[in-house]
Formats: structure tokens, C-alpha cells, sequence
């Protein structure tokens, strides 16, 4: 019985998620770093290490905004609870591309259809852009392969000891791409 309670939760989950574009950072800035606090001490490998300060992580997305970065966030009951950027690339023979960065989930919400959500949003939006081509990385073996290669994504290549952990150790980071 209480699996069928947790599948009925995650379906509640799918259905009262709302993916926003944020267009002001200010009134989300402290949300977005407690978030990303937490999903870096979790181990995510987004370009942070553990410890991770509050207002290094405030600094960070302080400066994510721009006309080339586009940031969509996940909300139950206006709730930050995961984010995305689409980065939109500004050179002439990239006009075509844009960048998957940055997809993030609250750990409490993994595995409940938010990153699936956002990657949908993050598409459809390059498509609106013009885009025809995204690409994307990361750390092998993390679960984000699972999801980026069920969504079609293609495996492009590894790039050896690309990011160092928090013990030190170098990992390989796996390149995706994906046309439409």
C-alpha cells in the first residue's frame, strides 16, 4: 500500500508543477542559491564544490541573466523546487544552437518528472528561438544520462578528467546533442 501512496504523490507532483520563466532575478536570487546549495552538497556537478556559501551561490546567480540566458524554474506551490537555462548562442554560424546548462532538482523532488518538465519547457522555447540544434554535458555516470538519453538525446562523446570532485577525484563528462 505505500507504494501505491508514494506513485498517487509523484502524479500529484507532476500535475502541480509550474515552469515560469524568470525574466527578474531579485525576488528569486535567494531562493535559487539555497537551492543550489543544496543540490551541490548533494554532489551535483554543476560547475560548484562543496562547501558552498549562500553568498557564493547569490553572486553566482546575481549574474546568470542576460539576453542570452534564458532561466526557467519549477514551482509546487510557489515553491522553487528545480531550474534550468537555455543559452542561446550569439556568434553567426551558431544561430542555430543553444546551450542545456545548469538543470538542477531539489533532492526532496527528484525522480518525480520536474527535470523531465523543465527540459520540455527548455526545448520548446529553443524551437521558438529558432534553434534547431541543442547541446549539452555532464558528469558521467549521474543519473541526468538516464534522463538526457530518454529524451532523445544523443551521445556525442567523453571528455576525460573534465571536473574535479570534492575528494579530489577527476571525472569524465559526457557531451549530448539533439536536433529538431
Amino acid at each position: 500500500m505505500a507504494v501505491r501512496n508514494i506513485f498517487i504523490e509523484v502524479i500529484r507532483l507532476i500535475n502541480n508543477v509550474q515552469i515560469e520563466q524568470v525574466i527578474i532575478m531579485d525576488k528569486h536570487a535567494d531562493e535559487l542559491s539555497k537551492l543550489l546549495v543544496k543540490v551541490v552538497e548533494d554532489d551535483a556537478s554543476l560547475g560548484f564544490l562543496p562547501p558552498l556559501q549562500l553568498s557564493d551561490a547569490n553572486k553566482y546567480w546575481m549574474n546568470v541573466l542576460n539576453p542570452q540566458v534564458l532561466l526557467f524554474v519549477a514551482k509546487i506551490n510557489n515553491q522553487i523546487v528545480g531550474s534550468v537555462q537555455l543559452q542561446l548562442c550569439t556568434k553567426q554560424n551558431g544561430a542555430h544552437r543553444a546551450e542545456i546548462a545548469k538543470l538542477m532538482t531539489d533532492p526532496n523532488y527528484r525522480r518525480s518528472g520536474i527535470a523531465r518538465s523543465l527540459m520540455n519547457k527548455a526545448e520548446e522555447r529553443a524551437k521558438l528561438e529558432g534553434r534547431s540544434l541543442l547541446v549539452l554535458d555532464t558528469r558521467e555516470g549521474d543519473p541526468s544520462n538516464l534522463l538526457y538519453s530518454s529524451i532523445g538525446y544523443i551521445q556525442a562523446g567523453k571528455i576525460p578528467h573534465y571536473a574535479r570532485s570534492a575528494n579530489g577525484e577527476l571525472h569524465s563528462t559526457v557531451l549530448y546533442y539533439k536536433s529538431f
